[in-house]
């Protein structure tokens, strides 16, 4: 499977790149445990791989030929700038984040499962990357890029 859990905004997660096409990923990685489809989309539909043992899902986009646009991750050793992220607080993130450039952010809260359970979410929209915090600690995020219609990445500015 991956190598590592290094995220690399705009670019990757785990030496694999954005772009990767999914019967590519499989052949090479393996197969999921599941996969779910989303179709709402006429012009790009979206393929959700996920490898709950591994601790990571791949969304790919496109609708002949998916490309990776998209991970989710809660694998404890997720690291993003070179430190594991996962289990860090809010305040822990912001501060990695404008370390490195990021500095224009919004927040809000996602329904989880249960109807009392909410999850905050701290969105990066420029590098697309999403955290979500749960009892004041990071338990999950995603990120990735933009695909156009006609299943290209579009390019975004690398920070």
């Amino acid at each position: 499977m991956l190598s590592n859990y290094k995220i690399i905004p705009n670019t990757g997660f785990g030496g694999v790149e954005f772009g990767i096409e999914m019967d590519t990923f499989v052949e090479k990685y393996g197969e999921p445990e599941e996969i779910d489809t989303i179709d709402e989309d006429e012009e790009l539909n979206t393929m959700i791989l996920h490898y709950w043992d591994k601790g990571f899902s791949l969304f790919f986009v496109g609708l002949s030929n998916p490309i990776l646009a998209g991970v989710e991750t809660d694998h404890p050793d997720s690291e993003l700038y070179g430190e594991k992220i996962i289990g860090k607080s809010k305040e822990q993130i912001l501060a990695l984040m404008e370390a490195n450039g990021h500095t224009d952010h919004d927040e809000g809260s996602d329904e989880t499962v249960g109807k009392n359970d909410k999850d905050l979410r701290v969105s990066f929209e420029e590098s697309m990357m999403d955290f979500f915090f749960r009892d004041g600690a990071l338990v999950y995020m995603n990120f990735g890029v933009f695909v156009d219609d006609d299943g290209n990445i579009e390019k975004v500015n690398n920070l």
